[in-house]
């Protein structure tokens, strides 16, 4: 949860993250918006100050945010427009989007925040950018490398080490929605820690960016787990090209859905000589989806029988997404129980919200749109155990013991049974971490950036003792 200080409701459909593509104005309509615009939204406990930049590319208007006060920085923003005056923007967050809408009038954004049942007001003005600090000097080299799957483009970074080659080396695929190279998740980058780490210990690490994220084409929400397979297998390609990778000695390690991403890759490929999985699910996401929505919401001490009503709505809905079924019904009863929960709010927090009806009918949307995109549909089917069946390669497992989001005990044996057969598999649970390995408190998403931004002792060496004990010079 990046923006921590706002309170958590209405969140019927927790899923893995699952943004929208930034969308695109009327051509020269981002004339009066670029740059860089510093502010803060007004919440009753006081003021968040956040900065956002807007970049045109192509053609193509795209943001990103910095929350200095919780170390979040580069967040990248989606349903990113401005037309006739209005400027919009959301960021998706564990618990659920938080939207900024308003106008702008000369050198001022103002207008209206929202994320579940809270509603705020914010402003920001035009600011100059930020001097670029120097970047410490790293002891191997960077290489922007780029690559295709069919016709889809994507972009990366290549980190090498220094020495003489060929080095063993390792593809680092993000978990679900759109996330860039660094797969930043409340302001944590999760995978430049961990690229920083292979490269000094000798492993060369490509990182790129999703589809329609930075310089990749594409789409995350229109495309599925089995796309991104290929996407990976693009990746391990040009990797093991580099003349300074030996590509005998080349490997998957994916984070959460990333995690389901590698098996699969590896059971259709010989070229993946091993894989890491990071909390990778097992089973099938519609299982997932009701425990890791049980287990936040129970964490946050939303009642038993509010948890209860919840499973029940998404049984339901998942059922009638799969039969094909008209989703009206269940756009009405969501919205019947937002408004409940609108009601139930203390009377500062009701007041907030300025206009219920259109409040409502924006969770409604926002929640069953997503529900329908071609992605989601996949996620709610696929089961994670037939990728896992087809790997015959060392396979290095970790959860985390407070993982709310991938469970230890609903996810570890499946993992064992379906890689019985496997003669090298490694299964590991650190029990402080969190979904990000992290060490938690309490394990749920909306502590995630109140956390120090580093991993839990013993995850980063884990993962680098495992790959040089079997692919190491």
């Amino acid at each position: 949860m990046v923006l921590r200080m706002l309170v958590a409701a209405g969140c019927v459909l927790p899923s893995p993250a699952l943004a929208q593509e930034p969308d695109t104005g009327p051509e020269g309509s981002a004339g009066g918006v670029e740059g860089r615009w510093a502010g803060s939204v007004v919440l009753a406990t006081g003021e968040l100050p956040f900065s956002v930049t807007f970049e045109r590319a192509d053609g193509v208007l795209s943001a990103s945010m910095d929350i200095p006060a919780q170390g979040a920085m580069g967040l990248p923003l989606t349903a990113v427009s401005y037309a006739d005056g209005r400027v919009h923007f959301e960021l998706e967050a564990p618990i659920g989007i938080a939207a900024w809408d308003g106008a702008l009038n000369g050198d001022t954004i103002e207008g209206e925040f929202t994320q579940g049942v809270v509603t705020a007001t914010f402003s920001v003005s035009r600011a100059e950018l930020p001097e670029a600090e120097a970047d410490e000097p790293v002891p191997y080299r960077a290489e922007e490398v780029s690559f295709e799957n069919g016709d889809v483009h994507l972009e990366g970074t290549l980190t090498v080490p220094e020495g003489t080659g060929p080095f063993p080396g390792v593809v680092l695929i993000t978990g679900s929605g759109p996330q860039d190279r660094d797969e930043v998740v409340a302001g944590f980058a999760v995978f430049r820690l961990l690229s920083d780490h292979l490269t000094r210990q000798g492993i060369a690490v490509l990182r790129y960016d999703d589809r329609g994220v930075g310089g990749s084409t594409g789409s995350v929400s229109s495309s599925t787990t089995a796309d991104f397979a290929g996407d990976a297998l693009a990746g391990l390609a040009r990797l093991s090209e580099h003349p300074d990778v030996d590509s005998a000695r080349v490997g998957l390690v994916g984070h959460s859905e990333g995690a389901i991403v590698a098996p699969l890759a590896a059971s259709r490929s010989d070229a993946v000589r091993f894989a890491v999985l990071l909390a990778g699910s097992t089973v099938p996401g519609t299982e997932i989806l009701y425990e890791q929505s049980a287990a936040i919401q129970r964490a946050s001490g939303v009642p038993e029988d509010r948890i209860e009503w919840n499973t029940d709505f998404q049984r339901r809905l998942f059922a009638a997404l799969e039969a094909g079924e008209d989703l009206e019904a269940y756009r009405e009863e969501l919205g019947a129980a937002i408004r409940e929960g609108v009601e139930a709010l203390p009377e500062e927090q009701r007041a907030a919200i300025s206009d219920v009806a259109s409040y409502v009918q924006t969770q409604i949307d926002g929640q069953i749109n997503r529900v329908e995109t071609p992605w989601f549909r996949h996620f709610l089917t696929y089961d994670p155990v037939e990728g896992l069946r087809g790997t015959r390669v060392p396979v290095l497992a970790l959860f985390g013991g407070l993982d709310l989001q991938v469970l230890v005990d609903q996810n570890r044996p499946p993992l064992e049974e379906a890689l019985a057969g496997n003669p090298d598999v490694t299964v590991e649970v650190l029990p402080r971490a969190n979904h990000l390995f992290q060490a938690a408190t309490s394990g749920s998403p909306a502590e995630y950036a109140t956390l120090e931004h580093d991993f839990v002792d013993g995850f980063l060496d884990t993962i680098s003792d495992w790959i040089l004990a079997r692919f190491g010079s």
